[in-house]
């Protein structure tokens, strides 16, 4: 079938406004679930990272609490032992946009931390918008869309309606005090006409070939509308 690019964080920690580094990576289920829908409709996943270190998980995300339970915890566990993709990924500045059928970010605090201010993700970002091709990105993946900056300044998905993790849940979840910004406010300074829905309930927002979810518990949701798009 086709190969799909999952575009990750590359960094362990998330800096807040007093200096203090938040351990953080990825977001196990936003990761897990998506790969687990592709992979079993017969596509390739292949995971780049900023400078192709190996993506480390948030391991919060791990915990039954943030998991349904004990046996969803286990069964992110397991999806994501099975991802042999995460030891070995390539460059982000090596991805060749047309070898894919589709391009995915998961969230995580971690983009906050790189992938915001990364102008190869940027560009990536721009070039998949323009192709028509399906770019899927969820819950603070959507932190990347902040560097997909136009030369004239703007950003290439002003207008765009989204959805991202809220000012609302980040408060819930107890950093929003904390951080040194806020993914919904930044993205609606920038533009973006974000979607707002109700704290952690599933919330995917389709727009032309771009499919953004809230939280975590978008994430199956969006794998699903990528399959469609992917027909």
């Amino acid at each position: 079938m086709s190969k799909i690019l999952f575009v990750m964080t590359g960094v362990d920690h998330w800096t807040l406004a007093d200096g203090t580094k938040h351990p953080t990576g990825f977001w196990a289920e936003e990761a897990a679930a998506p790969y687990e829908i592709l992979t079993s409709a017969g596509h390739e996943i292949v995971v780049a990272t900023p400078g192709g270190v190996v993506p480390t998980v948030d391991k919060g995300s791990l915990a039954p609490e943030v998991n349904g339970g004990p046996e969803g915890a286990d069964k992110i566990a397991n999806v994501l032992a099975g991802m042999s993709e995460l030891h070995s990924p390539i460059r982000l500045e090596d991805v060749n946009l047309d070898d894919y059928a589709a391009v995915f970010y998961p969230g995580g605090h971690g983009p906050m931390e790189d992938l915001a201010v990364d102008a190869t993700s940027g560009r990536l970002l721009i070039d998949t918008l323009a192709s028509g091709k399906p770019l899927g990105v969820v819950c603070h993946g959507p932190a990347a869309l902040l560097a997909a900056t136009r030369d004239d300044g703007t950003n290439a998905f002003a207008g765009y309606r989204v959805a991202a993790f809220t000012d609302v849940e980040e408060t819930q979840a107890g950093l929003a005090d904390r951080a040194k910004w806020l993914l919904e406010t930044r993205l609606v300074e920038a533009g973006v006409d974000v979607q707002a829905r109700e704290p952690w309930a599933p919330n995917v927002v389709v727009d032309r070939n771009l499919v953004t979810g809230q939280n975590p518990a978008s994430s199956a949701p969006l794998a699903a509308e990528l399959l469609q798009k992917l027909g």
